[in-house]
C-alpha cells in the first residue's frame, strides 16, 4: 500500500480514495468507535454499582446514609451535565494529584495555589512527565469513565430508589413474618422484583448515556467526534497529500448511521430483557404475557 499510495497525485479517484481511508489518522478514526464502546462497556456497570449505592443508602434506615445516598443523587442530578463534565474532571484531576503531593512530597515549602495555577512536586504529577503517551491517554479514558460513572450513577439511583419504593411492602412484611431478616428480605425479595420497574427508566438512561459518548470531546478524549471534525475539514495540499473541500457533513453521517443502528440494537435488546424479566410477574407486561400464552385472565 506504501508503494501504491506514495504519489497520491498520479492515482486514479478509486485509489486514491482507498489510500485517504487507510492514513494513519483514518485507522485511529475507526479505532476511537472502539473506544466509545469501551466507554459504554465499563461506564454502563459502573452507574449502576454507583446507583445502587445511592438507591440502597436512600432507603437506609441510618439516617446520615440515608441523607448521603439522597444528597448524592439530587446534587448530581441538579448540576448540569456540561458543567460537570467541564469542571468536575479538573477538580478530580487535581484531587488526586494533592493527595499525591502530600504522600509524596511532605517537605515542599512553597503554596500549591499560585494565582490561576495549580502546583506540585514533580513526584505527584498524574501521569509522569516521563511517563509513555498510552499512559496519559489511559489516564484520560480512565477519568472520564469515573465522571460519566459519577453523573449516570445519580440518575440510575434515582430510578433504582423508585423501583425499590415499588415493589409491594406486603411482600417484605411476608418475608419478614417467615424469619427472613431485613437484610435477608431486601436480597431475597426486594433486589430480584425491582428490577422489572427498574428497566424502563434504566432503558431511557442507556439511551441518553449512548447520546452522551460525544462529551468525551470535552473531555481530551479522542473520540468519533474529534476525528470526525478532524478529518472532514478542508484540506490543502500544503498541509496533506491528500486535499479536499469540506467534508464533515460525510464523516458526522457516519456518526449518525452508527449511533441509529446501535440504539436500534439497544432496543432489541432490552425489549427482550424485559420481556425475560416480566415472566410470572404480577404486573402489566406480565399479565399480558400470560393473557397471550392462553393462561387465566
Amino acid at each position: 500500500m506504501f508503494s501504491v499510495c506514495s504519489d497520491p497525485s498520479t492515482l486514479p479517484q478509486w485509489q486514491w480514495l482507498a489510500c485517504y481511508l487507510t492514513t494513519g489518522k483514518h485507522l485511529a478514526f475507526y479505532g476511537s468507535f472502539g473506544v466509545v464502546l469501551l466507554l459504554l462497556a465499563i461506564t454502563a456497570p459502573a452507574a449502576l454499582l454507583f446507583g445502587f449505592g445511592a438507591a440502597a443508602s436512600a432507603r437506609s434506615h441510618f439516617a446520615p446514609l440515608s441523607w448521603l445516598g439522597k444528597l448524592y443523587i439530587a446534587i448530581v442530578r441538579g448540576v448540569p451535565d456540561i458543567a460537570f463534565f467541564l469542571f468536575f474532571v479538573i477538580a478530580l484531576d487535581q484531587g488526586f494529584e494533592w493527595l499525591r503531593h502530600k504522600i509524596k512530597c511532605p517537605d515542599w515549602d512553597q503554596p500549591i495555589r499560585q494565582g490561576n495555577d495549580f502546583v506540585v512536586c514533580p513526584a505527584a504529577k498524574l501521569p509522569l512527565g516521563t511517563s509513555p503517551q498510552w499512559v496519559h491517554e489511559t489516564y484520560g479514558f480512565f477519568l472520564a469513565v469515573l465522571t460519566f460513572a459519577i453523573v449516570f450513577g445519580a440518575f440510575a439511583g434515582n430510578v433504582l430508589y423508585g423501583a425499590m419504593r415499588a415493589v409491594p411492602r406486603a411482600q417484605m412484611e411476608t418475608a419478614e413474618a417467615y424469619g427472613m431478616s431485613h437484610r435477608q428480605a431486601f436480597w431475597r425479595i426486594l433486589v430480584p422484583q425491582m428490577w422489572v420497574y427498574a428497566l424502563p427508566g434504566l432503558s431511557n438512561l442507556w439511551m441518553v448515556l449512548i447520546k452522551a459518548t460525544p462529551l468525551l470531546f470535552l473531555l481530551g478524549v479522542e473520540d468519533i467526534v474529534y476525528w470526525a471534525r478532524e478529518l472532514g475539514g478542508s484540506k490543502t495540499a500544503r498541509f496533506t497529500d491528500y486535499p479536499h473541500g469540506d467534508w464533515r457533513i460525510w464523516y458526522f453521517l457516519a456518526l449518525l448511521i452508527f449511533y441509529l443502528a446501535f440504539t436500534r440494537v439497544s432496543e432489541i435488546a432490552l425489549t427482550r430483557i424485559m420481556r425475560r424479566l416480566s415472566h410470572g410477574q404480577a404486573t402489566a407486561a406480565g399479565e399480558a404475557q400470560r393473557r397471550s400464552a392462553g393462561g387465566p385472565p
